[in-house]
């Protein structure tokens, strides 16, 4: 298979992990994934994954709540290394291998990341699983996987999500949305647009980095990505 991209940075929430069952972690939508993701490691692609931690707990909301935001976004970091270890064990099952790299120290939970290492990791065919966020309160995974995609060096950051791209509203409480095949950076962030936060969209746009937002959830569409098929909308 030819690909448009050889290195790839791919995001995906936490909240798909979860399926239809509201919370945690659903293995048959685990399994899905496990399996788009390693038809591209055997074909040569090298990927590096950061999954959110929405489906355990969210910072954000557990400050709402009352906990310390900086604890909660703490949390928030232990749930994303949780989902990661789900996604590596998966993997590992159907013969993939992939490593789970900390943004803190957590061994012997995961190694420590560095750039260098994950990087190592990657070239090897391994797929390297970056947990953790960027290991700071106050920043969001996407604002993380904005970060590493950049350390690494990925040719583009993959945005999994459950709507097939980015509209001029939420397609799923606004029928007249409209979808953009292409959008600037600027424009993103001139409309306000949910793609990504404002920290993570002025991190990809700094550095060059294009973003495409695709609708994970149905299978073969990671790989109809990465061969450069025109699905999702890309941010440049």
């Amino acid at each position: 298979m030819a690909t448009k991209y050889k290195r790839i940075l791919l995001k995906l929430s936490g909240e798909s992990l979860q399926g239809n069952q509201g919370y945690g972690i659903d293995p048959v939508r685990l399994d899905q994934y496990a399996r788009q993701i390693a038809q591209l490691a055997q074909q040569g692609v090298e990927i590096a994954i950061v999954i959110g931690g929405g489906n355990i707990f969210r910072g954000l909301q557990g400050a709402a709540k009352g906990f310390d935001r900086i604890k909660g976004d703490q949390m928030g970091m232990l749930a994303t290394t949780i989902n990661s270890l789900a996604l590596c064990s998966a993997l590992e099952a159907i013969g993939q291998p992939a490593r789970v790299l900390t943004a803190i120290g957590m061994y012997p939970i995961g190694e420590q990341y560095s750039a260098m290492r994950a990087k190592e990791t990657i070239s090897e065919g391994k797929v390297a699983i970056l947990a953790g966020g960027t290991g700071n309160p106050f920043f969001t995974t996407d604002t993380g996987a904005a970060l590493r995609g950049v350390e690494i060096s990925a040719d583009v950051m993959l945005k999994g999500t459950r709507i097939d791209g980015v509209y001029t509203a939420d397609p799923e409480k606004d029928p007249s949305a409209v979808k953009f095949d292409r959008i600037t950076y600027g424009e993103v962030l001139q409309r306000g647009l949910r793609v990504m936060d404002l920290t993570a969209t002025a991190l990809c746009q700094e550095n060059g980095l294009p973003i495409v937002v695709f609708d994970m959830d149905t299978p073969g569409n990671l790989a109809k990505v990465v061969e450069g098929l025109d699905i999702g909308t890309t941010v440049y």
